[in-house]
């Protein structure tokens, strides 16, 4: 199947925001060590230079990061990407951009905080190199409405490597053994559930990442996305945790935990993958780059028993109970490096060869790739042509940060979802004010 995108959209909650950068739909956490030699021309610097690669390490970024490594370490240039997990990469970027003198040269970056970091001039825009190298490169293959996420006020400030987008993943075999279609809504999707506890002694069907310092914020915006609204209005700049809609996105997370481990705001996606592998749970939501390891035999008895769809809305009518986040590579302000090897060193791994090497476990930026052999690239695709369009600005973080909190505390219980709106609402005005 050629992958053929209707034009991605961006949900303000695409990550979590806890770890201020967020996981993005990590694969793997071990590093695939996979790599595609690409042509990765420059001019020779006149002295050794190293360039420093900060990436995560998993099966979707690997086959980028390790492109770099493996094609442009020559004439008097080596590239370096030390294995690190997804917090210590954010610990590091944030390190990293906090002064003048940095020690990295190319950041992984992402959608959600590429207005929040070009708005205080963290990183390099790159619109005239983008210029200067789109054929060379052929970069204008690059989906545009990727390059619109990974923009900010007029102006590019990451290069599109791949997009993460959450997809549904559902025991194939239990649903047909059951006669269950797979649910497009909350209402078939906890029905759906209830069946197969019943018929299958599967005490918790479902399994969402609903870490409570984290995966909860990805979850909550999912939810009131698929409602039609957003983190904030952007016209107003005006919070909307006082909603009707926010209520019902409190309710319908809260509605569906009884089919969950009572553990799960202690559950990020590594443990809803695990509860796949395991067979404990029918129904599993993560994001796209965790897809292809669930048909790994290596992974799970069950690799050849699941299907892929887009997750449901939460009501019917509604768009999808999802999140997209674009991946990408930026120049951080403070690199003493030359920007244009820089570039091309980006460019080269997100070359067609690249990308296309790293399907099936990345969902490559580029358009008109062979997606035949991955088994989620259907359900992306629907995922994503269903998606709420976006609000983006550089609000999102520091909003979502002060109010998840307060958001864990209604999904645990803890307060009511009234006393839990309003008091969200009065947290992220406090943090609009700086925008207004």
């Amino acid at each position: 199947m050629t992958n053929r995108r209707r034009g991605l959209l961006l949900s303000t909650f695409g990550l979590s925001v806890a770890l201020a950068l967020a996981g993005c739909g990590a694969g793997s956490r071990t590093g695939a060590q996979t790599a595609t030699t690409v042509a990765c021309s420059f001019d020779k610097p006149a002295q050794a230079t190293t360039v420093n690669v900060l990436a995560y390490n998993s099966s979707a970024v690997d086959p980028f990061s390790n492109t770099m490594v493996a094609s442009c370490s020559h004439d008097n240039v080596t590239v370096k990407h030390d294995p690190i997990d997804f917090p210590g990469q954010v610990q590091k970027t944030t390190a990293t951009l906090s002064s003048d003198n940095g020690s990295y040269d190319i950041l992984e970056t992402y959608s959600y905080v590429i207005p929040d970091l070009a708005s205080k001039g963290k990183l390099e825009p790159l619109d005239d190199l983008f210029a200067k190298h789109a054929d060379k490169y052929t970069l204008n293959d690059i989906d545009p409405a990727m390059v619109k996420t990974m923009s900010y006020d007029g102006k590019l400030y990451g290069l599109p490597m791949q997009a993460q987008i959450h997809v549904m993943a559902y025991r194939k075999d239990l649903l047909d053994k059951n006669g269950i279609k797979p649910p497009t809504t909350f209402s078939e999707l906890k029905a759906a559930a209830e069946k197969i506890k019943s018929a299958e002694g599967m005490k918790y069907p479902i399994a969402f990442p609903m870490l409570a310092s984290g995966d909860l914020a990805t979850a909550y915006g999912a939810a009131l996305s698929s409602l039609d609204k957003g983190l904030v209005d952007p016209s107003s700049k005006r919070p909307n945790f006082d909603t009707p809609e926010s209520a019902k996105a409190l309710q319908a997370l809260k509605d569906l935990m009884p089919m969950m481990d009572p553990q799960v705001t202690t559950f990020d996606q590594p443990k809803v993958q695990q509860q796949l592998y395991n067979g404990t749970a029918a129904f599993g939501w993560m994001f796209s780059g965790r897809m292809n390891d669930l048909t790994q035999q290596k992974n799970s008895k069950y690799y050849d028993k699941f299907g892929f769809s887009a997750p449901p809305a939460v009501e019917a009518g509604g768009t999808t109970f999802g999140a997209l986040s674009v991946d990408g590579w930026s120049i951080p302000f403070n690199t003493k490096v030359d920007k244009d090897l820089l570039f091309q060193i980006m460019a080269a791994s997100v070359s067609e060869d690249a990308s296309n090497s790293a399907i099936p476990d990345a969902y490559p930026a580029r358009k008109g790739l062979d997606q035949s052999k991955s088994p989620y690239a259907a359900a992306a695709d629907a995922g994503i042509a269903n998606l709420r369009d976006p609000d983006p600005g550089p609000w999102s973080p520091p909003v979502t940060n002060a109010t998840l909190p307060v958001i864990a505390d209604v999904i645990t219980g803890r307060i009511s979802i009234a006393d839990g709106q309003a008091k969200a609402q009065a947290v992220a005005e406090k943090e609009m004010a700086a925008y207004k």
